[in-house]
């Protein structure tokens, strides 16, 4: 999981992040909230906000991305007890609300538990403003609408949404697309290739040297 963290209190900031690198997440870590409006992007699956730090607060930064119909699952981390300032942060559209000072398991729970709810919701993807992924069915839809494709584009498509988030590497390709067959990267790119080519929005993106990839689309 992709772990947007912003928290202005440095030691807290260590290790908080320390902590989710060492339970398997990446992490990006920011001290004030301008910068964090300055980064965001929708490649990320998670934030965990402080709410009273520099320059914009937790509560600013995520009516902000409602306003831009960028909806991230968020647990706030707040000293504020206050029940007007819990309402506020589940008005907002967060999904847990941690009162400092807390126990890093404690927060690893919270985030479990948000993963849990998500996998059993997330049978259908979004990977564009109209490209949909339905993973039961195996189906690429472009607004609601099923697509034809070939059994490989079907099967590139399909080990890209398993993996959402993630880099799909030419090795991965080769043994559950190919079966292993001793396919060279130039040919596996060609077919990519061929399959961007036939959709009408440009979501796989190419990591040079590396493989390919889509991220989860949070606009709607």
């Amino acid at each position: 999981m992709k772990i947007l963290l912003l928290e202005d209190e440095l030691m807290l900031n260590n290790a908080i992040s320390e902590y989710l690198k060492n339970i398997g997440h990446m992490v990006d870590s920011f001290t004030d909230g301008q910068q964090v409006v300055e980064n965001i992007n929708s490649s990320y699956d998670l934030l965990i906000l402080d709410i009273n730090v520099p320059k914009k607060d937790g509560f600013e930064i995520l009516d902000e991305l409602n306003q831009k119909k960028i909806y991230i699952p968020t647990i706030f981390i707040s000293a504020l007890v206050d029940i007007e300032d819990i309402t506020k942060a589940y008005d907002l559209g967060c999904r847990e609300y941690i009162k400092k000072p807390f126990h890093l398991g404690e927060l690893g729970i919270k985030i479990n538990q948000i993963l849990k709810k998500d996998q059993k919701n997330t049978s259908h993807i979004r990977f564009s403003e109209h490209y949909s992924y339905a993973k039961d069915t195996q189906t690429l839809y472009f607004d609601g609408e099923p697509q034809t494709l070939t059994k490989k584009q079907s099967e590139i498509i399909h080990i890209l949404a398993l993996n959402i988030n993630m880099i799909v590497d030419f090795e991965r390709f080769r043994i559950d697309i190919w079966g292993g067959e001793n396919i060279d990267n130039p040919t596996i790119r060609a077919e990519i290739s061929r399959l961007k080519k036939a959709l009408k929005e440009d979501f796989i993106k190419n990591i040079r040297g590396l493989g390919y990839k889509i991220d989860r689309f949070y606009s709607v």
